[in-house]
């Protein structure tokens, strides 16, 4: 089966204790690299590395433009930027036009990891308003990756899983206790879909 080792993760409002949650059952050992897009204002201060790596021995850091992706490792889009990621595995960083009304958004990384890893590629979408990280869901089921919504109903905030699963029917819509055992069975190469049952 194939590795889906590279997960990129989209969430907003409640989105900061879901991840909290779902970083608490990773650590170091996790066979694969993980992407997020909390949506914040760039006037952030910036904490969110701290207060996630309270809850794993995971390293957790903000991207950095031109570094190179890490196995093992839990990656935040800085405050005011859209993250994304090259074939080489090098991340890059953009301050332009807001995409969903926000910036950093979802879709942008989602879509870049879709084009440049396909199938590897497990797509997540969290809590959150709008809908941000439908299209990019999409477009990693398009690319052969595996996509995964936060049920609705255990959702703080349900738009955005319920977005992703309107406009494209999800592999997984999952709790948030299911999330970490599914995310390290696909970066194993194991069957999710055994796991869960």
């Amino acid at each position: 089966m194939l590795r889906r080792d590279i997960v990129v993760i989209a969430a907003s409002k409640g989105g900061v204790a879901a991840l909290c949650r779902v970083v608490g059952t990773l650590t170091d050992k996790f066979p694969g690299t993980l992407l997020v897009v909390q949506h914040t204002s760039a006037t952030s201060p910036g904490y969110l590395d701290r207060l996630l790596q309270r809850h794993t021995s995971m390293p957790v850091s903000y991207a950095n433009a031109g570094e190179v992706m890490q196995r093992g490792h839990f990656y935040l889009a800085p405050p005011g930027c859209h993250l994304t990621v090259s074939r080489r595995g090098t991340m890059a960083l953009d301050g332009g036009p807001r995409v969903n009304f926000v910036r950093p958004a979802a879709d942008p990384l989602f879509a870049s990891a879709a084009k440049h890893f396909g199938s590897r590629v497990a797509g997540v979408v969290l809590t959150g308003f709008d809908g941000d990280g439908a299209a990019g869901l999409q477009a990693v089921k398009q690319a052969g990756g595996v996509s995964i919504v936060q049920h609705p109903a255990e959702a703080e905030a349900p738009d955005m899983p319920m977005s992703a699963l309107n406009r494209d029917k999800p592999d997984y819509a999952i709790s948030l206790g299911e999330l970490g055992p599914l995310l390290c069975a696909l970066a194993e190469g194991r069957d999710g879909h055994q796991h869960l049952a």
